[in-house]
């Protein structure tokens, strides 16, 4: 204060106007340099946030079990900095929780952000349960406020009850629950869906029946296993069919091809019998095995769809399989991995044009032997294939293997079939080799024929007629495959 007094001292004595001049310009400049900075808060105060999404969406979230977690960048597009305080708008009693920028918690104080920067907030919504059997809708807001400005980003979930089986006991590194037991019929109904944790078995004796509609969803690694001696019945149809996914529901899951494990079905004496389903997303989609012997009890397979395996759609070894009016596609094995046993197959369409990894393996391989940890297992086999296609991405869609003894038999026939395939043989009859089945999608999976297809009317007469996957029914001169061209 001392050199401003000084220095204008000086100045009076150099030049005595100024000392007047200054003296009014003082007071204009401080005014000006208050209103600066009086604007520059005031911009502050009312800085606008812009966010990546308006509104962040969850697919049915199952109650009790929480939701992948999504993320929301906050930008700021302003030239100076901001401090924003970030909270949910159903505070701690919101359904959903945040973390932003690292930091947990419902309500998050003072986080700045830089000029031209951004932050991210991470929400994920876990449901108690609403105790009715239809989805219903939660909803909240994550609510930002910088200054005297505030903003919001809208939450949706819809939320499921569901029937829990939870494993409980353990055999060897199978943690599973009964949910049949010896002697006992359940019966899955439609009414909620079944979410499965670890592997829901059906003891010996024991018999599953589900539904017509009915929803299992399963989580990572789980499945349904049919031990020795027990049952399970699939009772789908045309308007209603069963499901058989993972429990994650996001649309990112869509194309994770190993969601869950496997229906896995052991030698007995009764009928086995699965149609009308939808079995998606698992490892492996059906395992037909034998335990400890082959008993050769029917499995039937009826109007199913058999799709996005990581490994196989069906294997089956040492057992007995029927298939008929089904769709095997997208897997990132075999479609079919047949070994050891007695397999018939009419009007089914295995497609594989599996393009997430390098795909090795052809869609149907055939063999009357196996490896397995335990040794080599060899036996019979017997394969028959009529009014099918065998078709995918590979040059050679059929792989046959023989072992080398001549005393087990190995007996194979496909009689007015569309096939793939570098060799034939005397087994091949009124077959179509190589020719473009004119599916009409192969990338989404559509494989019903189109105009030009020529398995249209090329399948053998006087089978019996069951509809088409599609439930239209055949005409006398059946087509080809899963599906019945309808012009």
């Amino acid at each position: 204060m001392v050199f401003f007094k000084n220095t204008v001292s000086k100045f009076r004595l150099r030049c005595p106007w100024t000392l007047s001049i200054i003296c009014m310009l003082i007071p204009t400049l401080f005014i000006l340099f208050s209103f600066s900075s009086c604007k520059k808060i005031e911009i502050d105060e009312n800085a606008k946030l812009q966010f990546s999404v308006s509104e962040i969406t969850f697919d049915t979230v199952f109650s009790t079990v929480g939701s992948i977690t999504k993320r929301l960048t906050v930008y700021n597009r302003n030239p100076f900095a901001v401090t924003v305080h970030t909270r949910l708008g159903g505070g701690s009693n919101s359904y959903y929780s945040l973390n932003v920028d690292g930091i947990p918690g419902s309500e998050v104080d003072e986080v700045e952000i830089a000029p031209y920067d951004s932050m991210f907030v991470h929400v994920k919504v876990t449901l108690n349960p609403g105790n009715q059997n239809t989805p219903f809708l939660v909803t909240d807001s994550i609510i930002f406020r910088v200054g005297n400005n505030v903003q919001d980003v809208d939450l949706l979930a819809f939320g499921q009850d569901a029937n829990f089986i939870m494993a409980d006991s353990w055999v060897g590194n199978i943690h599973y629950k009964i949910v049949a037991g010896a002697g006992e019929t359940t019966v899955w109904t439609n009414d909620k869906p079944y979410v499965i944790y670890g592997w829901a078995a059906v003891d010996s004796l024991g018999k599953l029946i589900i539904e017509p509609g009915t929803r299992v969803y399963l989580h990572n690694g789980s499945g349904i296993w049919v031990y020795r001696f027990g049952n399970i019945h699939v009772n789908g149809t045309q308007e209603q069919p069963v499901l058989f996914r993972g429990d994650r529901l996001e649309s990112w899951y869509n194309t994770d091809y190993a969601q869950w494990d496997r229906i896995w079905i052991n030698e007995g004496t009764a009928e086995n019998v699965i149609q009308h389903a939808i079995i998606t997303n698992a490892y492996i989609g059906i395992q037909i095995e034998a335990l400890q012997e082959a008993r050769y009890n029917p499995n039937i397979i009826r109007h199913t769809i058999i799709q996005n395996t990581a490994g196989s759609g069906v294997l089956a070894r040492a057992s007995k399989l029927t298939m008929d009016n089904c769709q095997i596609s997208n897997n990132g094995v075999c479609g079919l991995q047949l070994e050891i046993g007695d397999y018939e197959f009419r009007h089914v369409t295995i497609a594989n044009y599996f393009s997430q990894t390098v795909r090795k393996n052809p869609a149907v391989y055939l063999s009357n032997s196996y490896t397995t940890s335990a040794g080599t297992f060899v036996g019979d086999g017997n394969f028959s294939f009529i009014n099918s296609i065998i078709c995918g991405s590979l040059e050679n869609e059929l792989m046959m293997k023989k072992y080398p003894d001549a005393s087990l038999t190995f007996t194979k026939s496909f009689q007015n079939c569309l096939i793939r395939a570098t060799a034939t043989d005397e087994s091949f009859s009124q077959c179509l080799l190589n020719q473009n089945p004119a599916f009409v999608n192969t990338v989404q999976q559509k494989f019903q024929l189109t105009a030009n297809s020529p398995a249209i009317d090329a399948g053998i007469r006087g089978l019996k007629s069951y509809p088409d996957l599609a439930g239209n029914p055949r005409d006398r001169n059946p087509d080809m495959g899963a599906y019945e061209y309808i012009p």
